[in-house]
């Protein structure tokens, strides 16, 4: 140890995470099991978590590794070898979760020191998913080995730690199957005083200072619909720094793009290119700093459309189908749905080729997700197949016959067999791949296509009569509505059978009902059973945007879209109507008020209401989970005024870690379900959460997306149009301006937070608070909250979900699946 070097120091309490560290590359490789098959089926309750947020279906590679490895020392290999620094960013975690296609193994070096003030024991507390080693000052301490998917486990140790500096080394793995949270949390539980201390290449002074630049950078805007996209640092930068960005999407898109640049001390703002030139949808910037060779990274996330260059929509449907088809050939992520855009449109040749081989490996990998690449190749391979070079022709078909189609065929993947929308891709692509190739033999289930096609159309037929009873397990869900809108139109295209295909059009078209009921001018707003920070925090980039511009003239083009050129192609060839009456639905700009009651998920489990009138919406879950452990659920979304971006959603974030892969994340879900109850234009939301649960309640509050807002105390306001909101909270709410979220985010603290939201018509800001500013819920001895609202008198939310107000009772067990709208005067 060179007593010369620099050093960043953080004093250590007791009961404070130790969260700096040095740490080397993940090291990855594959964790491939012999072929078997698996038992089970299409679960429609999987992300009713019943242990915290652990889901409890387990792959054969994770039977095997449990087997190998769980409860023994962990398998220590490689060595400590640093190449950046881990900076908290207000996590207590180190977090290196994401997605693997495959299943992966894992493996990590980290270090830290601790600075003890004098010798003593410290207890330290470990909690991981998977397993870890740990050494102090050279000698192995001790181990743990859980390895249980994604569902954390806490050991504690003791420290024999001496004056000064103490190294500390952390080994840690994990196997990785699909979103894995891949993470450790060290607390110092009790022991001396202390600090954290880390070695670094440049004065401590810079690399805090450098370590500030990443925690309160920002960017200049949410959303980019045309300009340069720049990042704001809140002081000059220090040193000459050189800088990294690159741009990401979601976690299954294969697209990165990566930019460098160099910046002289003094610097305050980087420019990092026209967003016109930057690729559409919700992407992720993550920045990284090397400041003699001090090296670390924050990611920051922003909403890219290029909504000037794509204009106003064409009038007719004719012209909107192939814009739509021209828009996804030429602009959309390299995949098989823009390839078959491209067939459908007359653009083959060798760039379409190109699509298809370029994604033919992970379908012949069984990656998961392959299904969606799957069945838009499918289609393309029976309709268009003469105009697919030969050669990648024949590489289709082998990718066909070498598929698994289902759990029941021998496979090492872990593909997502168990939700519904994955469930209906799999079943599609067994039918329709098995009538495209009726004499072959598909190698894992050993049958022939005709027999493949034959047990295929048993297992949508099962789909549909799940699908036409209960509908979409992933209630209301945004990011899912285009999967099952992607299985529904290939069916209702290119299935042989007349039954399949006329179901499948009827289930399009209450797919299209359901997404105009929730619509706020043809925008989904409202409670989602599924829901990720890339689907709330963008708008008009959603592929829901487009489906509505293309089916009703008014939305937006994204770059990674699943169902919508398919959706473009059934209207066109195969005689999908979707009802014109839905268009007035999806846009309402009537006198009157939309009620909207519904139900989906088997059983009926999540009930839904809505309520919308021409210049807002806002939608909520009815009496679903209230104080459970959350998973992805958003529980109520709202939106005023015409700008998609004026959108409002609250909930309890799942981890701190902002644009992380948690389920739920930041922004996504609900690391606990409130209470929520609405009455038309009124919500309440309590929030009890967990000790171990980050301490604080949020919403999504875009100051710059509003025409007029006011922050003050308990209450803020905002005003789009003629649309206007007021929220009222149980505490005061602070005002985030620095971070990823600044000037987007009002935070509440405490572990029982509440929250009163009221959407209205209101032209200023001012006659809102006076006609709402006094609004409280009272808490009865029965457990209800009662509100006195200006407008609908005394509305009692009781505690069994039941709803009282204006001499109407809505019950919870009201709610069906087909639903119910009722059309009310406005107040």
């Amino acid at each position: 140890m060179n007593p010369e070097q620099n050093w960043m120091r953080n004093t250590l309490k007791a009961g404070d995470a130790v969260r700096y560290w040095q740490l080397g590359a993940i090291a990855q490789e594959r964790f491939d099991v012999p072929d078997a098959p698996m038992k089970g089926e299409m679960d429609p309750f999987f992300f009713l978590t019943k242990v915290k947020n652990f889901i409890p279906h387990e792959y054969p590679c994770r039977t095997i590794f449990a087997e190998t490895y769980r409860g023994k020392r962990p398998d220590v290999r490689g060595e400590f070898e640093a190449t950046r620094w881990w900076l908290p960013f207000g996590s207590p975690r180190l977090d290196l979760s994401g997605f693997w296609f495959r299943p992966t193994r894992l493996a990590t070096w980290t270090r830290t020191y601790i600075e003890a003030d004098s010798a003593g024991t410290a207890k330290i507390r470990l909690g991981t998913c998977g397993g870890a080693v740990l050494w102090l000052n050279g000698k192995e301490v001790g181990w743990m080995a859980p390895y249980s998917r994604n569902l954390e486990a806490k050991q504690e140790f003791e420290l024999s730690l001496e004056a000064g500096l103490n190294e500390i080394v952390l080994f840690f793995d994990d196997l990785a199957e699909r979103d894995a949270r891949y993470f450790y949390q060290f607390d110092y539980v009790s022991g001396p005083a202390a600090s954290v201390a880390i070695p670094v290449p440049v004065a401590g002074s810079i690399a805090e200072n450098l370590e500030s630049a990443l925690d309160r950078m920002h960017l200049d805007r949410q959303h980019y619909f045309g300009g340069d996209i720049t990042v704001l640092f809140p002081e000059p930068l220090p040193i000459d720094v050189k800088v990294n960005v690159a741009v990401e999407g979601d976690f299954m898109s294969r697209e990165r793009f990566d930019y460098d640049f160099s910046l002289p001390a003094g610097t305050k703002h980087l420019n990092v290119g026209a967003s016109e030139n930057a690729p559409a949808d919700f992407r992720h910037l993550r920045v990284t700093l090397n400041a003699g060779g001090f090296v670390a990274s924050r990611s920051v996330g922003v909403e890219i459309c290029h909504a000037a260059r794509q204009g106003k929509a064409p009038a007719s449907l004719v012209d909107r189908i192939t814009e739509t088809l021209s828009e996804v050939s030429e602009y959309s992520e390299r995949d098989t749905v823009r390839a078959f855009a491209r067939l459908a449109s007359g653009r083959s040749g060798a760039d379409t080729d190109a699509m298809i081989e370029e994604i033919l490996p992970s379908i012949e990998d069984c990656h998961d997700c392959a299904d969606f690449s799957l069945v838009p190749l499918i289609w393309s391979r029976t309709v268009w197949g003469k105009d697919i070079n030969e050669k990648t022709r024949q590489r289709i078909d082998n990718a066909i016959l070498n598929y698994r189609f289902w759990m029941d065929e021998p496979g090492n993947d872990v593909q997502w067999y168990f939700s519904e929308n994955h469930a209906l891709l799999f079943h599609t692509s067994a039918y329709l791949g098995g009538s495209l190739l009726p004499d072959a033999t598909f190698i894992r289930s050993g049958r022939k296509g005709s027999e493949q096609a034959k047990i295929g159309a048993e297992r949508v037929r099962a789909w549909l009569d799940h699908f036409e009873k209960w509908e979409m397990a992933e209630f209301n869900s945004a990011p899912y509505f285009p999967i099952d809108l992607k299985g529904l139109t290939a069916l209702a295209a290119i299935s042989p059978d007349k039954d399949i295909a006329d179901r499948a059009k009827a289930g399009i078209v209450r797919l299209c009902e359901v997404i105009a009921r929730s619509a706020h001018h043809g925008m989904v707003t409202a409670a989602q059973g599924r829901s990720y920070e890339h689907t709330l925090c963008a708008g008009r980039s959603l592929e829901l945007s487009a489906v509505a511009r293309l089916i009703w003239g008014s939305g937006w083009y994204g770059r990674r879209v699943h169902c919508l050129p398919q959706m473009a192609v059934c209207l066109r060839d195969h005689g999908l109507e979707i009802p014109a009456e839905l268009a007035a639905i999806a846009d309402h700009q009537g006198d009157q008020h939309q009620e909207w009651r519904f139900a989906q998920g088997e059983n009926s489990f999540a009930a839904l209401y809505h309520y919308k009138g021409r210049n807002f919406a806002m939608g909520s879950t009815v009496h679903y989970r209230w104080d459970e452990w959350g998973y992805q659920e958003t529980v109520l979304h709202l939106r005023i005024g015409e700008r998609p971006e004026a959108s409002i959603w609250i909930n309890h974030p799942g981890e701190t870690i902002q644009f992380g892969y948690g389920r739920p994340s930041y922004w996504g879900g609900c690391g606990t379900i409130p209470r929520a109850q609405q009455y038309r234009g009124l919500a309440v939301l309590e929030f009890t959460t967990y000790e171990e649960q980050p301490d604080f309640t949020h919403a999504w509050f875009p100051k710059a997306e509003f025409d007029e807002t006011r922050v003050s105390g308990s209450l803020a306001l905002a005003r789009s149009g003629n649309g206007a909101v007021l929220l009222r909270a149980s505490s005061d709410l602070e005002f985030i301006t620095e971070g990823p979220s600044a000037g987007a985010e009002l935070r509440q603290y405490g572990q029982k937070t509440r929250w009163i939201v009221r959407v209205c018509e209101a032209g200023d800001l001012n006659s809102v608070e006076s006609r709402f500013g006094a609004l409280a819920a009272k808490h009865d001895s029965d457990g209800a909250f009662v509100v006195e609202d200006p407008e609908y008198g005394t509305v009692r939310f009781r505690a069994d979900g039941t709803v009282e107000a204006e001499g109407r009772v809505i019950a919870r067990a009201d709610y069906t699946v087909k639903g119910e709208a009722t059309m009310l005067s406005a107040a």
